[in-house]
Order: structure tokens, then sequence, then C-alpha cells
């Protein structure tokens, strides 16, 4: 994917995988929209670097927004809690008509 791909405000769905081994993604996030608030930079993968790998190529971490409610269900709309959290490139899927 190219980081410049996930622009701030694309609305973006975190991939539903459910790879073995060391993952950085939550398991609560994934299948869940939101959208990208920052790009953080370019960092080695942190699934390679638990392995003693060098993580290579970079890969862009993205700071992304979700709603409470997309999260944790409806009980939780009021008040508009939102969620933030880092993930990398790679688990994040542009939605339709995003890019």
């Amino acid at each position: 994917m190219n980081p410049a791909s996930m622009p701030v405000g694309a609305r973006v769905r975190v991939r539903a995988a459910w790879p073995q081994g060391h993952c950085r993604t939550p398991h609560y996030l994934r299948g869940k929209q939101g959208v990208v608030v920052r790009r953080l930079g370019d960092y080695p993968n942190p699934e390679q670097l638990a392995y003693h790998r060098p993580g290579l190529p970079l890969l862009a971490l993205y700071q992304v927004e979700f709603d409470s409610a997309e999260v944790w269900g409806e009980r939780l709309r009021e008040p508009p809690y939102r969620i933030t959290a880092d993930l990398f490139e790679h688990w994040l899927e542009p939605l339709a008509g995003e890019h």
C-alpha cells in the first residue's frame, strides 16, 4: 500500500484478520471503521521485530479515531466518546471512494 493513500481525514476499516504470532493491532478494533487523524511517520514492522527480523520495509504508522458506538455498540453512544489507536498501514483498508 502506498503510504500517501491514507491522507488525514480518510475513512478506513481495520482489517479483520487473525494472524498467528505477534500482532500490535487490538482485537476489538478489527473490522471497525475510523478516520485517519494523523500520520505519525514510517517505522519498522513490529510484527517482524518481535521475531528478531529487520522489520523492513518501513511502514507508515497512523493515528486513527473511532466512535465509541462503532467499537463498543450503541450503549456507549452518549456522550460521543472517541477511541484513538496507532495502527500500521498494512492493517488499514480505505473505504470505497476514499482514495
